[in-house]
């Protein structure tokens, strides 16, 4: 017989807050420290697999499937990095200095990824993963902690901040290649070196933005007084620079062998997630069991999503006609799609929850999951339509299909991005919902390591072309629309582990 207390989610009451825009008022200053944290992120990603090749491979188009590789384990393990600064955050230093700590490992990383030194570089993309794990999930967990229990406005408060990752997701891009093309772009500071300064420097306004605002939050993320002593911050400080040659080495296997390390901190991650839930009782163990079935089909999205930072990067400079006149429209341009589609559509997806709830017609979370999957697939099947039927004479493809893919999947990445955050904040065991996030952010990582090898195979030995894509882009359709139908047919059994949680 299970007992009330394990039965009943015990959450802290959030302090009253003055209310903005029908939200907590902290959300608004999260929301801008995760604008420039996303905006020095972004910042990079466009140019990473095109600084690859340029920089370590002379320009061939050989080193395609090398880079795609670095990228998914750099994303994978930025994602997995998040687990371990789960547990930090929840048993060692608490949130707020977590944020900080990861702010300033960030910073330093994408200061040094600016020196053009293959080893320079990836110890710096390795710096960067450590401080991502201490930043990106926690923020979020902080998110969910400005909501009481029940509370509906949680997803749309979450969707809100998501608006912000993809503001600054947005401008990264624009900014980034303005300033190295037009202002910066001089033989004495190649044009590479400026984004990733630029990066840098947006890093360090999300770390002088989260450390003046905290004070907002009125203790929430702040140490417990067993985490306050200065020795346990340093403690975190030395792993975290000792774990960076540990990040080094995976950045250097890459590809298949790490996808065997992250395959087994899921699983750990698992039985610690399942052990925590079984001592809670029965429906947080069925709750936790459902979020591991979301954590499965989130890694088959991202899997696909994440090929707008590779493959469509080589599809884009390649086989997508960009001339417009004498105008060739930048390839780094393209990151911005997404991201302002997500900005001019978050507000009208958050709106149809909100009015769908109030008629008692919200879709369960597995069902808003499986119409992600879904959309996701349609923007691959576009793919396969303009590369059998919309080929011109020059092996090109209209530019208005690559601008729609990104808008496609930008659809089904509402339906699922921020519903997952929201998600582990009601399903994750109290005591670990930091670790939660951190499961969520793992199983994002296994989905990118997989978006490099899938990106690799599409580039092939010799670099992208039209029959190469148009086969590995069948592919993609295929598997996601298979996913987003099997999570259809499920989703009434998820819904039933999760006890109530809508």
């Amino acid at each position: 017989m299970t007992s009330a207390a394990s039965t009943t989610r015990v959450e802290a009451t959030p302090p009253q807050f003055t209310q903005t825009l029908g939200h907590p008022s902290p959300l608004w200053m999260l929301f801008m420290s995760e604008f420039w944290e996303r905006f020095a992120f972004y910042g990079i990603r466009w140019a990473l697999v095109l600084y690859i090749v340029a920089q370590f491979h002379g320009g061939a188009a050989a080193g395609q499937a090398e880079a795609n590789l670095t990228y998914g384990s750099y994303l994978a393990l930025v994602y997995a990095g998040a687990i371990f600064g789960g547990l930090v955050a929840d048993k060692v230093i608490g949130y707020q200095r977590s944020i900080l700590i990861g702010a300033v490992f960030m910073a330093a990383g994408l200061f040094m990824i600016s020196i053009p030194d293959a080893n320079i570089f990836k110890l710096g993309l390795a710096t960067i993963v450590v401080g991502n794990g201490m930043f990106k999930p926690i923020i979020s967990t902080v998110v969910g902690k400005l909501y009481a229990t029940g509370d509906e406005r949680r997803d749309s408060g979450f969707t809100i901040f998501y608006m912000g990752i993809n503001a600054g997701a947005f401008l990264a891009p624009l900014l980034t290649g303005w300033l190295a093309e037009s202002v910066f772009g001089t033989s004495g500071t190649p044009a590479y070196k400026v984004v990733f300064i630029a990066a840098g420097i947006g890093m360090l306004i999300s770390l002088v933005w989260f450390w003046a605002g905290r004070g907002q939050l009125k203790g929430i993320g702040a140490p417990t007084p067993e985490q306050s002593s200065s020795s346990r911050v340093m403690s975190v400080v030395i792993g975290a620079v000792l774990a960076i040659p540990v990040v080094y080495f995976l950045l250097a296997v890459g590809g298949a062998n790490l996808q065997y390390v992250l395959t087994a901190m899921f699983i750990g991650l698992a039985v610690m997630l399942i052990a925590e839930g079984i001592r809670e009782g029965q429906v947080a163990r069925d709750r936790v069991i459902a979020m591991m079935l979301i954590f499965a089909f989130n890694i088959l999205f991202w899997m696909f999503f994440e090929q707008a930072g590779s493959s469509f990067t080589f599809l884009a400079e390649e086989i997508v006609n960009r001339n417009f006149g004498d105008w060739v429209f930048p390839v780094g341009w393209f990151q911005s799609v997404n991201a302002i589609a997500i900005v001019l559509f978050a507000p009208i997806v958050a709106w149809v929850w909100v009015w769908l709830a109030r008629r008692n017609a919200n879709p369960s979370i597995p069902r808003k999951f499986g119409l992600g999957l879904i959309f996701n697939g349609l923007a691959f099947l576009l793919l396969m339509f303009a590369l059998a039927s919309l080929v011109d004479a020059n092996n090109k493809i209209p530019f208005w299909t690559l601008t729609a893919v990104y808008l496609i999947q930008s659809v089904g990445e509402l339906c699922l991005s921020p519903v997952g955050l929201s998600m582990v904040t009601k399903l994750a065991p109290v005591k670990l919902v930091g670790l939660g996030m951190g499961g969520w952010f793992l199983s994002t990582a296994i989905g990118n390591n997989l978006s490099g090898i899938f990106a690799s195979v599409v580039s092939g030995e010799s670099g992208m072309t039209v029959a190469s894509a148009q086969s590995g882009y069948a592919f993609g359709f295929w598997t996601l629309l298979g996913a987003g139908v099997v999570l259809f047919l499920l989703a009434q059994q998820v819904n039933k582990l999760m006890h109530g949680v809508k």
